[in-house]
């Protein structure tokens, strides 16, 4: 990598880096709003409370998206420096997040194993 480089990725097409990555904006979405309303019909408000904030992340993210943009990740704005060093931190406190929520979840499982 040359030190001008931008990321680790900079050899992929981004018209190519779009398509792959608007193509789970949808599912990202319908998981997170599913999770969130499963946890509040099955009253466990506090990992409904956690996982609400991402949930109306998601979905202001997806109905913020400018009219001439092709996606959440726009081709044209992919390899902007600001553009691309913002993805990759939200990414990263996704992953926070996930992390958190599946030790969470298997806490919980092996818990109600236990008890039963």
């Amino acid at each position: 990598m040359t030190p001008l480089s931008h990321s680790g990725c900079d050899y992929i097409n981004a018209t190519s880096c779009r398509s792959k990555l608007n193509k789970w904006v949808i599912p990202e979405l319908i998981g997170h709003t599913i999770v969130a309303l499963l946890m509040l019909l099955s009253l466990h408000w506090f990992i409904f409370l956690l996982n609400l904030p991402v949930a109306t992340w998601t979905i202001s993210r997806f109905i913020m998206v400018p009219s001439g943009n092709m996606g959440e990740f726009d081709p044209t704005e992919i390899h902007s420096r600001g553009q691309l060093k913002s993805h990759m931190k939200e990414a990263m406190i996704k992953l926070g997040f996930h992390l958190l929520c599946f030790f969470m979840y298997l806490y919980s499982m092996i818990l109600a194993l236990i008890h039963d």
